[in-house]
């Protein structure tokens, strides 16, 4: 795959050649270091012990093959040096998909996965060729999405751009800054299926104008030769996800989430007809309930305002479809930039002014009341460090946004308690295991945004980590004690958080089904 990319480098970009080719040894060590992770905390098939021997990870294999790595390379958020390699049965595993080999799998996922990692590695390389050594000040929250040139902060498959040459990588993810023109498919009422609000601006008559992103109208669009794009485009900035965009001009206030049949990390982005049809009415809940709990100021849902798809064959099209959101800007006052949390490692916590202790402090005052109360409410967020933004004025927390409503889970009972009535719903997001609304919010905020501000804060700013997790305990006991004694409180400060297994999920013949392995709680301690 690297080879594949000089290749293409020297038609498209011969200026990036160099630099990509100094940056493959640290994209390739990062990705490798991301693996052996997995290797120290899935649930892998062919795994069968772990054990640690001076500062060694040593992971015995179904065949009673052992492999030797630094532990502390296998750290979530570790910083992994060039030379990194695993020492293997038959000598050292440099490669991510040679490590993969090493599990002994001859399964489809297997062979998908390894071409997926080798994919990471060389659009990881291409992210840091074409950003150099330094990261830019963000100036506006659309630089702020920017900013993440490594993608995932945990995920091997960081960078993965399946589908996608490095022509189109280049031209259209967000690491990359490019300004992309959306076009604008005509869609006749007959064939519409939508929800929400659509607005005028993307109306003609009884026709329907949909975003649709330039590779989907280049690959996917060119098997529907009964539907066209208008001349009209949409000029558009990509978003820290690549396929939600944030028009220079047009729709005021919105961000545009489109259909992508690229694999980035776990998933084909596509938006199914359940998404289209659950987001409007899911943000109206998900709002009220927020402003009945009080803190419609420090938390405010990016609502989903309405969506579309394209019925082929009598059957809404999950590769034809669109959904406009709210902007992060519609909730920033002037001199205020909202900022992705993961943006905040991947700036080295340079977006962080004045006492890193304070900031968590106050960010944590932030998310923690509104995140935990809601939860006891009903309503857990999926509040990972891509849905979750904060809003900062001079360096400073000022409120948290929170985005992409797919991700919600419901309690009906709990709801029902707090005198709401779920609305009718086309998707599984309802249901009154309390523990998978635990894991939902705990494994994005718990094991993600709070894990990887920690982890920056601490290494950048020199601070022991426990200092930094003391402040966040005691935030959290004060809301806990505030709160009905639901089992939530024993959850949080629990020896455990969830840990989403994102290479059990990659190899298992379910991928899209979410997989949890259990992480020591740094939180424990201060129960």
């Amino acid at each position: 795959m690297p080879e594949t990319t000089t290749d293409e480098l020297c038609r498209v970009r011969p200026d990036l050649v160099e630099p990509f080719t100094a940056a493959l040894p640290g994209a390739r060590a990062t990705v490798l270091g991301r693996l052996w992770g997995a290797f120290a905390r899935e649930p892998l098939p062919g795994v069968t012990a772990r054990q640690r021997e001076a500062e060694q990870l040593i992971v015995t294999l179904h065949d009673g093959a052992r492999l030797a790595a630094a532990d502390a390379c296998a750290l979530r958020f570790a910083p992994v040096p060039e030379d990194f390699t695993v020492s293997g049965p038959h000598g050292p595993v440099r490669e991510p998909a040679e490590l993969l080999a090493q599990l002994g799998l001859r399964t489809a996922a297997a062979q998908r996965l390894a071409t997926e990692l080798d994919n990471s590695v060389a659009n990881l390389a291409l992210a840091r060729a074409a950003n150099g050594k330094w990261f830019a000040s963000p100036r506006d929250s659309v630089d702020a999405e920017q900013v993440v040139v490594d993608g995932h902060p945990q995920h091997p498959c960081c960078r993965t751009r399946t589908g996608m040459s490095v022509a189109e990588v280049l031209a259209y993810a967000p690491e990359h800054h490019p300004v992309i023109d959306l076009a604008l498919l005509a869609v006749p009422a007959d064939r519409w299926q939508g929800s929400g609000t659509w607005p005028e601006e993307l109306r003609e008559g009884d026709t329907y104008l949909l975003p649709v992103h330039p590779w989907q109208r280049d690959h996917v669009l060119v098997d529907h030769p009964d539907l066209t794009t208008i001349r009209r485009t949409i000029p558009a900035r990509p978003l820290l996800s690549l396929r939600t965009l944030a028009p220079l001009a047009d729709l005021a206030g919105c961000h545009i989430k489109t259909a992508l049949d690229v694999q980035v990390t776990n998933y084909r982005r596509t938006i199914s007809p359940v998404e289209v049809a659950d987001g409007p009415p899911l943000s109206e809940l998900v709002c009220a309930v927020v402003d009945k709990a009080g803190f419609g100021d420090s938390l405010r849902t990016l609502r989903e305002l309405g969506g579309g798809t394209v019925r082929v064959d009598g059957q809404a099209c999950a590769s034809l479809a669109a959904m406009l959101r709210e902007s992060t800007d519609s909730h920033v006052e002037v001199g205020e930039i909202a900022v992705p949390l993961t943006a905040v490692h991947a700036t080295g916590a340079a977006v962080v002014a004045g006492d890193p202790v304070r900031w968590l402090a106050d960010f944590a005052e932030l998310v923690l009341p509104p995140a935990l109360t809601l939860l006891s409410m009903g309503v857990a967020l999926e509040a990972h460090g891509q849905n979750t933004l904060v809003v900062l004025r001079d360096g400073r927390p000022v409120r948290v946004l929170y985005r992409d409503l797919d991700g919600v889970r419901i309690s009906p009972h709990r709801l029902a308690a707090c005198g709401f009535t779920l609305p009718p719903l086309a998707g599984t997001r309802a249901g009154d295991d309390i523990d998978a609304l635990r894991t939902k919010l705990f494994g994005g905020l718990l094991s993600g945004v709070f894990s990887e501000l920690v982890d920056v804060l601490a290494r950048t700013r020199a601070i022991d980590p426990a200092q930094l997790w003391q402040t966040v305990a005691q935030v959290g006991r004060r809301v806990c004690a505030e709160l009905p004694d639901t089992g939530d409180a024993a959850a949080l400060f629990g020896d455990t958080l969830p840990l989403k297994a994102t290479i059990a999920m990659r190899l298992a013949d379910d991928s899209g089904k979410a997989q949890w392995t259990a992480v020591p709680n740094p939180l424990a301690r201060y129960r």
